[in-house]
């Protein structure tokens, strides 16, 4: 990491992840790298409402308990962050994505990959945009109980 502007980090594993945070937010102090983009998942706030959230909170289960402990901790961390919680994840050719902060409810059930790669894209081009910020990130109509291929 060292001589690096931003992290982006794009980790996985529903029992460690919280280490892993710990392990990135020690390896940023370390090498003096304050930016830090960071992949989450949607639900870690209980900010699903209504029939979605039931079924993202079954669905998901003990995932979103262990990504809330990776948020937490980076939100502790004194790091210049933006935590990213997309909703669920379409391989679809579009850009098209709306923004929620901490605290609003996501009502959206998917978006693609490739609009959090443009919204990840666009962070780094604009470092300062978002800082000690959690975004949710949704296609704006897909409303619903749960994703529609579900």
């Amino acid at each position: 990491m060292k001589g690096q502007d931003i992290v982006y980090a794009n980790l996985g594993g529903q029992n460690d992840i919280d280490l892993e945070a710990e392990a990135v937010i020690e390896a940023m102090k370390n090498a003096n790298v304050k930016r830090l983009i960071w992949i989450s998942t949607l639900g870690i706030y209980d900010e699903v409402p209504g029939k979605f959230g039931e079924w993202n909170k079954k669905t998901l289960g003990d995932y979103i308990t262990e990504y809330a402990k990776a948020a937490k901790r980076i939100e502790d961390s004194g790091l210049n962050y933006t935590i990213i919680r997309p909703t669920w994840m379409t391989n679809k050719d579009e850009v098209d994505y709306e923004k929620s902060k901490k605290g609003e409810p996501i009502t959206d059930t998917e978006v693609s990959r490739k609009s959090v790669a443009a919204y990840v894209y666009h962070l780094i081009k604009n470092p300062k945009e978002d800082v000690k910020e959690s975004i949710g990130l949704g296609k704006p109509g897909t409303e619903g109980d749960k994703p529609s291929w579900y």
